[in-house]
């Protein structure tokens, strides 16, 4: 008999591609009736902080690239937490080891100032590439450096460029996390499964159309994404938020300190705020906060 695993796709039997597709699933939805406070929607704002990461993950050495992955912790992140600071919102900020440990001061200011810091890999690696055994020591001294760092225990993860192997969950189980931020089968958050079962861990979905890298990255040999001005990104991002409002869900947003950091786009941050503070009930908080609440208050 022929090896399943060597056959096209389209050859596979029911049970490889049934198989392939159970390993891990949405679970139990925990969408709550309302949020904190009688609030109507949720808001959680993250930022990923991946700064000289991107270049470095692959190799990389361009000094030119080295210092626009600079421009997050020089510029970018204090410019987003003084308009955080600001408006008095409190976000999550995932940051790859590497890049804490080039910019530990960073990082303690964030946890100083309220926020919460993320796992999101060692170098930015991809997870699918390793094997288990890499993929767990990777993640495990990820969070204890952040730890180290900041002082306190990261309780969520999102894998770098959203790459989740068929490791990645039961390594968050043995982590004991939370909750993971790197998966897209819903837009409010839902338990994770595991081969048929219930894992625990909250999954706090994303989306390449809550996100600024799809809308605004330049690619100079030949452009792979749209670019879209400000205005267009800001529209996109505001008619997300007003359906999660009239859904009574949660907005969740995924930005980059050296994508949206600049000042013709960080006004984008800003404007939501507003916005969701003119329609009212809504709770402003960490994606912890509102993974933590979504489990223990699920309809």
């Amino acid at each position: 008999m022929s090896d399943a695993s060597n056959l096209e796709p389209w050859r596979w039997p029911e049970a490889q591609w049934r198989g392939v597709v159970d390993h891990v699933r949405a679970g139990r939805a925990l969408k709550p009736k309302s949020w904190p406070g009688g609030a109507r929607c949720a808001v959680a704002f993250s930022f990923d902080s991946d700064h000289e990461t991107n270049e470095l993950r692959d190799g990389g050495k361009s000094i030119g690239r080295l210092s626009w992955g600079q421009y997050g912790p020089r510029v970018g992140v204090p410019r987003l937490l003084a308009l955080l600071k600001k408006h008095d919102v409190k976000a999550t900020f995932f940051v790859p080891a590497v890049a804490a440990l080039l910019h530990p001061d960073e990082q303690k200011r964030v946890i100083a100032e309220g926020h919460e810091i993320g796992v999101h890999g060692w170098i930015h690696e991809f997870n699918s590439t390793l094997p288990y055994e890499a993929e767990r020591d990777l993640m495990f001294r990820s969070a204890d450096a952040l730890e180290t760092i900041t002082g306190v225990r990261p309780v969520g993860l999102r894998t770098p460029s959203w790459d989740f192997s068929p490791s990645t969950l039961r390594i968050e189980q043995e982590m004991g996390l939370l909750y993971d931020s790197s998966l897209m089968a819903d837009e409010n958050c839902y338990e994770l499964v595991l081969e048929g079962k219930p894992t625990g861990v909250v999954e706090f979905p994303v989306e390449w159309i809550r996100d600024d890298a799809p809308y605004f990255m330049m690619n100079r040999g030949g452009a792979q994404r749209p670019y879209l001005s400000p205005f267009d990104v800001f529209e996109i991002f505001k008619r997300e938020l007003d359906g999660a409002w009239e859904e009574g869900g949660v907005f969740q947003l995924t930005c980059h300190p050296h994508v949206i950091g600049y000042r013709s786009r960080v006004w984008i941050i800003e404007e939501l705020i507003r916005h969701a503070k003119a329609k009212g009930s809504v709770w402003f908080a960490t994606h912890a906060e509102v993974a933590a609440y979504a489990r223990d208050n699920a309809a």
